[in-house]
């Protein structure tokens, strides 16, 4: 599954039964530049009963993941199967997995409504409770459609398809980037058809999609902004230096200003890192003098970590390398310094990234090795853990109790109920490598 024109050749299970939409243009294959994994199967594809009684949710990449106070939400991706040849495939679309990211404990919730076809590459974030899901690509092609799912919900989580949206929505597209500010979401390129409509921005076609039997595809840095409280798409004026078409770049916000960091944009995966004023709509390119700083790459994360810095992991190189690299940029000194870390063996590309409270960075998922070769994808389940901001007092006493538990356990039936519980599910915790 490639950054620019992937996802080819996908089982996809449980899928999506409706017809297309009229905004919407999907077709039933499309011209990939990696995994030749035989043709395209669109059916029903149940997942394994087995993995129903599963405490870890399975391997995947391509997933979108969410924090709601201390919880990732995770939701889609693809993983291999042997089930019927060497496919992969798409994951149920109507579960969700919840890490808590205090005790280090997964559950799995089922979803119900109108919910998304089982996707990757979709655009996913959390507002007021609320998962907002836009994007990506099912076994018929690329979509445009807007779900959201409440996640406070104590009842049945129940998907709902955003419908009636006033104003010219972003084209059918995957691994686009998304800005949240002042109840609006600001999508940001990705890679897919072609704009039907006037889109401000450029669209740059992918030649070798033009082979392809179904519909030619592109990159873009269009931007598209959905007001949440009048549910209405528009599309801002922009100023100054935009970025190039991109897709499988990464986002994030901070203040009043969006970032965007590398991508690529055909052959290239890129390292220029682009600021925009989300109050004013003007573009700056922040060029970083000092020698150090990250290689270009798609499919990394990039996440905001204080007032002042953003966090950047993984990736995939211009030369089809994984990286495990980590580095922070200091938005007020305008400098990238390597992040130290004892990850460096665990490279990830197309996982997601989520931050807690606690001034932790929590890697999920995503794949260890180059995704473009005809090897087996190494689709990962594990939680990788990154400690950027010192931790609170309570927690380092947590930590010290639960590593001399062989010595102290006999006392914590002394400890308050709710510590104790920390305690007992952190101490039991499982498939979590932390920094």
């Amino acid at each position: 599954m490639a950054d620019g024109n992937d996802d080819d050749n996908l089982m996809q299970a449980d899928e999506d039964p409706e017809d297309d939409d009229d905004d919407e243009v999907e077709d039933e294959e499309e011209e990939e530049e990696i995994v030749d994994l035989g043709e395209l199967v669109d059916i029903e594809l149940a997942s394994p009963s087995k993995d129903f009684d599963r405490i870890v949710p399975a391997e995947r990449s391509g997933h979108v993941a969410v924090a709601d106070g201390n919880c990732m939400y995770v939701w889609g991706g693809y993983k291999n199967t042997q089930a019927s040849g060497n496919y992969d495939f798409y994951l149920p679309r109507n579960e969700i997995w919840i890490y808590d990211m205090e005790t280090g404990r997964w559950r799995k919730r089922f979803t119900e409504g109108d919910m998304p076809p089982s996707m990757s590459g979709s655009c996913a974030v959390c507002v007021d409770g609320v998962l907002y899901l836009f994007g990506g690509h099912h076994a018929r092609g690329n979509t445009n459609r807007f779900y959201l799912l409440p996640l406070r919900s104590s009842g049945v989580l129940r998907w709902e398809k955003m419908r009636d949206l006033a104003g010219l929505p972003p084209s059918c597209k995957d691994k686009l980037g998304c800005w949240v500010y002042r109840n609006k979401l600001i999508f940001f390129g990705g890679y897919g058809y072609v704009p039907v409509g006037n889109h401000r921005g450029t669209f740059e076609y992918d030649e070798s999609s033009f082979w392809a039997h179904s519909a030619a595809r592109g990159w873009n840095n269009h931007i598209h902004i959905l007001d949440l409280e009048t549910n209405a798409w528009s599309q801002p004026e922009t100023t100054g230096n935009p970025p190039s078409p991109r897709a499988a770049h990464a986002c994030a916000t901070l203040g009043n200003c969006g970032y965007v960091f590398g991508g690529r944009y055909r052959e290239s995966r890129l390292n220029d890192l682009y600021r925009i004023n989300l109050n004013t709509w003007e573009w700056r390119e922040l060029i970083v003098s000092q020698q150090q700083c990250p290689v270009g790459r798609s499919w990394h994360s990039l996440i905001p970590v204080s007032q002042d810095s953003l966090f950047l992991f993984g990736g995939f190189t211009t030369d089809k390398q994984p990286l495990s690299d980590a580095w922070l940029y200091c938005i007020s000194r305008n400098e990238w310094k390597p992040f130290k870390h004892n990850h460096m063996e665990n490279p990830r590309l197309w996982h997601t990234a989520c931050a807690s409270k606690e001034g932790e960075v929590f890697v999920f998922g995503g794949c260890a090795n180059n995704l473009l070769s005809h090897q087996p994808a190494a689709h990962s389940n594990e939680v990788l853990i990154f400690t950027v901001q010192p931790k609170s007092l309570l927690r380092l006493c947590l930590e010290m109790v639960i590593h001399f538990k062989e010595i102290l356990a006999s006392s914590w039936d002394c400890l308050p109920k709710d510590l104790l519980r920390n305690i007992s599910h952190r101490a039991g915790s499982n498939n979590v490598l932390g920094s």
